[in-house]
């Protein structure tokens, strides 16, 4: 990130390492309906190398979804946060059954990471030929990894974010999801409380989804980071891919994104801002010049 980029926009180089960052597909998902079946539920929380689990399940056939790409989609927020309100917030004006999700899912054949993992029940219970996978780290270290990563980068001013929010498409239409993450997966009020139920919440989503499976074993796989892809394949009845299993680094790949969104909204502002400061700057001295 650079003053050449904020003035002179971004680099080839950035592009082609954030691809999704820097295209909007402006597809109303209330209009569509399920193309490919849904055949795989990655429902392990947010810093759990769901990242490389995109890749992955990508690399074995499953077009899959993954809280980066509202970023080339801003119009899905509007479903989330119909699906945040209904599930968390008390209202009754939406389902979230199979019709539902076949909107807002139906692009994909697979889901990972945040906010779909917030949805677990009710996307096991839409899909029940769905295979789950859930991919757990210790505790310690995940909350050490998403409160660095998630809770540091929404420690920012309500007063700044209602200016994004006003000033920027992108943080409008996405500004219902950081607040149905901490309040309503994590029920807190504020980044404190967020902090203080990360792990409760964490160790209680694991519980729940394994709960919902007992007595369909067959459906869950229990998967660590770390052991390749024969038991993935085996669960999906997939061949073994002739490459190494993906490892993305999520904490290094976050950090830039958050820098370059940031950087596209002030940067987006910005210009905003010039183009209509400039017709009043030059009437100003026109006016000053006619007198």
């Amino acid at each position: 990130m650079s003053v050449k980029e904020f003035f002179f926009g971004f680099s080839d180089d950035t592009k082609a390492q954030f691809p999704w960052l820097f295209v909007d597909y402006d597809i109303d998902r209330h209009t569509c309906r399920r193309t490919v079946p849904m055949q795989v539920l990655s429902l392990g929380m947010s810093r759990t190398g769901t990242a490389s689990m995109k890749k992955a399940l990508e690399i074995l056939g499953y077009p899959t979804c993954h809280g980066f790409d509202m970023h080339a989609n801003v119009k899905d927020g509007d479903m989330w946060g119909e699906a945040f309100a209904a599930k968390y917030f008390g209202d009754t004006s939406t389902v979230l059954d199979r019709n539902f999700w076949d909107k807002m899912l139906g692009h994909v054949s697979a889901t990972t990471d945040t906010p779909a993992n917030c949805f677990g029940p009710e996307l096991i219970a839409s899909y029940p030929e769905a295979k789950v996978i859930l991919v757990e780290r210790d505790v310690d270290a995940w909350y050490t990894s998403f409160d660095q990563a998630v809770i540091v980068s929404n420690e920012i001013p309500h007063w700044f974010r209602a200016l994004l929010e006003q000033l920027s498409e992108k943080a409008w239409k996405l500004r219902h999801i950081i607040p149905g993450i901490m309040k309503g997966q994590f029920q807190a009020r504020d980044i404190p409380e967020w902090r203080s139920k990360a792990k409760t919440v964490y160790k209680e989503h694991y519980a729940e989804i394994r709960g919902l499976l007992e007595d369909q074993p067959d459906r869950l796989l229990e998967y660590q980071l770390g052991n390749g892809w024969k038991p993935l394949c085996e669960f999906l009845g997939k061949d073994i891919p002739d490459v190494e299993f993906p490892r993305i680094n999520e904490s290094a790949q976050h950090d830039t994104m958050i820098k370059i969104v940031f950087l596209q909204m002030a940067r987006n502002v910005f210009i905003a801002s010039v183009k209509t400061a400039l017709p009043v700057v030059v009437a100003f001295f026109l006016w000053r010049d006619w007198s």
